[in-house]
């Protein structure tokens, strides 16, 4: 039997199957692991190469494999479905695992430290809470509505109809009885929502990465912390459009016979860092469009938007912050407004 080179490792809950190779590339080793015997396995075998999927729990174990002294490769799950053969379970899924990492021009996701996890948690958490918020404002406005009562659109003006319910005089007891919960609930929340977002404020400030960002148009607080804790090592890029591209703001293509054809973003990768920059250039470019500003990036949105739709050139927008991010993460510099160049990449349709 050749010595293990490479593992590909499929992790679960519980059950963890393994699938080892050689040098030669011969199957050497096939096994399950219960959790409890994940760590000491690793720690008695020699250093090797092994891949992940970057699923959940992925880089608490990757983290527990490196400390073992062992190289770990955390693979996307679309990269390694196509090496998967015939019906999936757990042993044709770790063989593919371990076929995977071992190419050459496979993609790897760089692994996350505890403290990168806790800020996206924060992140997580707040979306949760706000999606949460969403719904309740909805079911408040759509019950009041069902008695004559229409408060303004607007998050804040939600506070009018809370008033009503405590109001014993302007509200019926069964439907103070019925509502008073989700007001309390909505109360609360907003009252959660403003606490993470002072934890986000303060994560932002201990950043040096996020810091600059934040100089950056259309990012701000939120955006800048979630960009420096997605992306631990931006060297992985070779440059801004492919950081672009991963994020999914360049247009898709479906070309042939030499033929280009381009139609709306791709819409890959990171959904919710996508749709952060997404609005955050919508911001942006509002106060470009209203105000004075005299820079390269205002007069080039300025210039695409006499021939653009408004929400087309927000998107492009995105890609043009993404790609300045990546700069400044690349190159750890500070955000420089005079040397942006202009954009030449097509504007997706």
């Amino acid at each position: 039997m050749g010595e293990i080179t490479a593992i590909g490792l499929d992790i679960a809950k519980n059950v963890f199957q393994l699938h080892g190779v050689d040098a030669d590339g011969q199957v050497v080793l096939r096994k399950s692991l219960r959790r409890g015997q994940m760590q000491p396995f690793f720690e008695k075998l020699a250093p090797c190469l092994i891949g992940l999927e970057a699923c959940a729990t992925a880089h608490h174990w990757a983290r527990t494999l490196i400390t073992a002294g062992h190289e770990v490769r955390l693979i996307p799950p679309s990269y390694i479905k196509p090496y998967l053969r015939r019906q999936k379970n757990d042993a044709a899924d770790a063989a593919a695992i371990c076929e995977a990492v071992t190419r050459p021009s496979m993609r790897f996701v760089p692994v996350k430290s505890e403290g990168q996890q806790a800020t996206l948690m924060l992140h997580s958490a707040r979306e949760l809470l706000i999606s949460q918020r969403t719904a309740l404002i909805n079911a408040l406005r759509g019950h009041f509505a069902e008695l004559g009562i229409v408060a303004p659109q607007g998050a804040r003006n939600v506070r009018q109809l809370i008033a009503i319910l405590d109001d014993e005089q302007h509200s019926q007891q069964a439907v103070r009885f019925a509502l008073m919960p989700l007001a309390t609930a909505l109360t609360e929340m907003e009252t959660q929502i403003a606490k993470l977002d002072k934890a986000i404020l303060a994560a932002h400030r201990n950043n040096n990465v996020s810091i600059r960002l934040a100089t950056v148009p259309g990012i701000g607080p939120i955006i800048a912390t979630c960009l420096s804790a997605s992306v631990p090592d931006p060297k992985l890029f070779e440059g801004g459009r492919e950081f672009a591209a991963w994020l999914g703001l360049v247009p898709r293509q479906h070309s042939t016979g030499g033929k280009p054809r381009l139609g709306s973003i791709s819409k890959m990768g990171n959904r919710h860092l996508r749709k952060l920059l997404v609005v955050g250039a919508h911001a942006a470019l509002y106060r470009m469009k209203k105000g004075t500003t005299d820079t390269p990036l205002a007069n080039w949105a300025h210039r695409l938007l006499s021939k653009k739709p408004f929400k087309l050139v927000a998107v492009a927008l995105a890609n043009k912050i993404a790609r300045i991010a990546w700069a400044i993460m690349r190159r750890d510099m500070d955000f420089q407004p005079d040397r942006i160049s202009r954009c030449s990449d097509p504007v997706p349709a």
